[in-house]
């Protein structure tokens, strides 16, 4: 496999089209009407925006990027924080199983992007009480 492919229904192209620009750090290598299309080698990502009369909530639980270091967590969020976004932050919590560096930032219709580094495996989902992810599961209480 070269790529993976997301396809997000947009409201809006042209602010769509800026934020991602800005999130991945190049530009689309496609646009016609109601449709743009970034190809990133790495990560090898096939992303697609589709522009769309209304797009209600998000239809997906989050998206993200896991990188190699720490460092990479703090170069990101502060290319962000210079373009920007406001950078929701978790430092050295426990999530999914895992404790993690990360942040959040979100896209014009609402998507939450995770930017996330893996310390080290957990015995446990989540510490209790802390938001460990951007949407909770009501039969469980647990998140991502």
């Amino acid at each position: 496999m070269k790529y993976v492919h997301v396809g997000v229904n947009v409201t809006n192209l042209e602010a769509s089209m800026v934020f991602y620009q800005k999130v991945f750090g190049v530009s689309p290598v496609k646009v016609k009407e109601g449709y743009a299309k970034f190809l990133l080698e790495n990560p090898g990502l096939n992303f697609t925006l589709n522009v769309r009369d209304q797009v209600e909530g998000n239809q997906v639980n989050h998206f993200g990027f896991q990188v190699e270091t720490a460092e990479e967590i703090v170069y990101h969020k502060e290319r962000l924080e210079k373009e920007g976004f406001f950078a929701r932050e978790q430092m050295n919590t426990t999530c999914c199983y895992a404790v993690q560096d990360k942040f959040w930032i979100m896209d014009p219709d609402g998507n939450e992007w995770e930017f996330f580094f893996t310390k080290a495996d957990s015995e446990v989902h989540s510490i209790k009480d802390e938001s460990c992810c951007v949407t909770t599961d009501s039969s469980t209480n647990q998140c991502c």
